[in-house]
């Protein structure tokens, strides 16, 4: 079997590399983007297999417009129109959900092209309806809230263990009823393999299917003896609870979650063994 995974210098991509190189008999090409930002032209020159297309951009996508559109759409126009591969499978977000009615894969989804905010659900739509419209065979898969070791060092939850490793305390900026679907990366490298060579659909929602308050991380926290507090007036700031039952239903549910793992994150940071990624085009 041969894999393609562009973004390897990532969070998600890197242990998605390291993942497939543990499957038997799997052939694994991991080329970094050539200045940091492009896809150099000899992935044209060879068979890619099952590629994953985990180039993107997240937290400062309001700052780097540009960069962002070109990262989840650009590069991924080339692949599709000049690529030679078995199956694409381009990571996209459960952020499109924003304003939808319903979070299954089916819903219609809402976004304001006037909204600085939405660019990076616009710019992932637009890569989603590429690979849809391209007659290749693509798949979709959008990610919910990804932790684990060595992740992006703007992620929320990398946020909180610096403060606490940092300080000894943790203040939210939002409110105890906030609350969020993360998901494990090991639960996430482990279905995208499985996607890729046996997904019946187009689209996947890949998410634990449940949400975890900043009350129940601050439980946690404080049972590591970490002085937690939510400022005054702090606004609620929660997401949609992920339908996952097409994921489930064909792959099973997840096997770890953020409550199980947060001790060995938190040691991780503690440790200052974390090995936290700069924000890039990766």
């Amino acid at each position: 079997m041969m894999f393609t995974v562009l973004g390897s210098g990532g969070f998600i991509g890197g242990q998605l590399v390291d993942a497939l190189e543990a499957i038997d008999r799997a052939a694994v090409y991991a080329p970094l983007p050539k200045d940091g930002a492009d896809i150099s032209d000899e992935i044209f020159d060879r068979d890619l297999g099952h590629v994953f297309y985990c180039i993107g951009l997240t937290a400062d996508f309001r700052s780097r417009p540009l960069d962002t559109v070109k990262a989840h759409v650009c590069l991924l126009r080339r692949l599709l129109d000049r690529g030679r591969f078995e199956s694409l499978t381009y990571l996209s977000s459960t952020r499109v959900y924003e304003g939808a009615a319903t979070t299954d894969e089916s819903t219609i989804l809402q976004v304001d092209p006037t909204n600085p905010g939405h660019l990076y659900n616009l710019s992932k739509l637009m890569g989603e309806s590429l690979c849809h419209a391209s007659g290749h065979n693509a798949r979709v898969v959008r990610l919910s809230n990804v932790f684990g070791r060595a992740m992006p060092a703007q992620n929320f939850i990398s946020r909180v263990f610096h403060e606490a490793a940092s300080t000894g305390k943790v203040q939210f900026l939002t409110s105890s009823r906030s609350a969020k679907d993360y998901v494990s990366v090991n639960d996430v490298v482990r279905w995208l393999p499985q996607i890729a060579q046996h997904g019946i659909h187009s689209i996947y929602n890949v998410a634990s299917g449940t949400n975890l308050s900043n009350a129940g991380i601050a439980s946690l926290l404080e049972q590591k003896r970490i002085v937690v507090g939510f400022s005054e007036g702090a606004p609620d700031w929660s997401f949609p609870v992920i339908d996952n039952n097409r994921l489930v239903e064909e792959f099973g549910g997840a096997q770890s979650s953020l409550a199980n793992e947060f001790e060995y994150l938190f040691d991780c940071f503690i440790n200052h063994d974390n090995g936290i990624e700069d924000e890039r085009i990766t």
